[in-house]
């Protein structure tokens, strides 16, 4: 059954924060990870990273979530920062971490962390379920879950902490082709509830459909950044258009 709660108690709160950063880098020893990234994110789009292994996508997004401290560089979120608000995130990974406890469980968990009241965790849980189609499992072990099945539940408890942008960790990469369609209708349903969402993928045929924005990440540095339908149709740099095209980029 559904619950009563109104979805529109689950959408972001609102903040039409301008994320950016500025000179982000982080290193691991000797290696730059990440290299004076600056990049501008928009509220309310759909982003999409991508870039070889090892180009530094998973750190930023973690950078971005406050998971990593960044050695050098800023980021700010340009309206909330004036307003005394951080933007808020949540990160969903590419292989869900479920808690021993319920369905249902793992969402009340998270609430209960995030300061939710008691009362109300039980009702916002269930209707994140409902956005997810998840309902009828909702007193089932979350470990006795499918793979497509956990990674909805991981989006959907991101989703009831009502984050201003959701953070995407290869979200449809260990999926079959069934569930990770799934996975990403959810998604596109969250973008016109008004989350911003950024992700990263390997599966350009995913980018190029579901990104308004993209961003190539080569060797810990921003290559190229703009609008999906440009970058994709007349990438500007060589690197981009090369790796579009399927071709091994340089490691020097």
């Amino acid at each position: 059954m559904r619950s009563a709660v109104s979805v529109d108690a689950l959408k972001p709160a609102g903040s039409s924060a301008l994320l950016q950063l500025r000179g982000v880098t982080v290193r691991a020893g000797q290696v730059w990870v990440l290299h004076a990234i600056d990049l501008d994110l928009h509220p309310g789009r759909r982003t999409v990273i991508i870039g070889p292994n090892g180009a530094g996508k998973s750190t930023l997004l973690q950078v971005i979530h406050g998971l990593i401290q960044p050695d050098a560089g800023t980021i700010l979120a340009e309206q909330a920062q004036a307003e005394g608000q951080p933007i808020r995130s949540a990160l969903v990974f590419q292989r869900p971490v479920m808690l021993r406890r319920s369905v249902l469980g793992n969402i009340e968990h998270a609430l209960h962390l995030a300061g939710v009241p008691g009362r109300l965790r039980r009702e916002q849980a269930l209707a994140a379920l409902n956005t997810v189609d998840l309902a009828y499992a909702a007193q089932r072990p979350a470990r006795s879950l499918s793979g497509g099945e956990q990674q909805r539940l991981s989006i959907a408890r991101a989703q009831a902490l009502q984050p201003d942008c959701l953070l995407l960790d290869e979200p449809t990469a260990s999926l079959d082709p069934a569930a990770g369609a799934a996975v990403e209708r959810y998604l596109m349903q969250l973008a016109q509830q008004g989350f911003g969402l950024v992700m990263c993928t390997h599966d350009l045929a995913l980018a190029r459909r579901f990104a308004q924005d993209a961003v190539l990440l080569h060797q810990g540095r921003v290559i190229e950044s703009g609008r999906a339908q440009a970058f994709f149709e007349s990438p500007r740099t060589d690197q981009a258009r090369r790796f579009l095209a399927g071709e091994w980029l340089d490691q020097s």
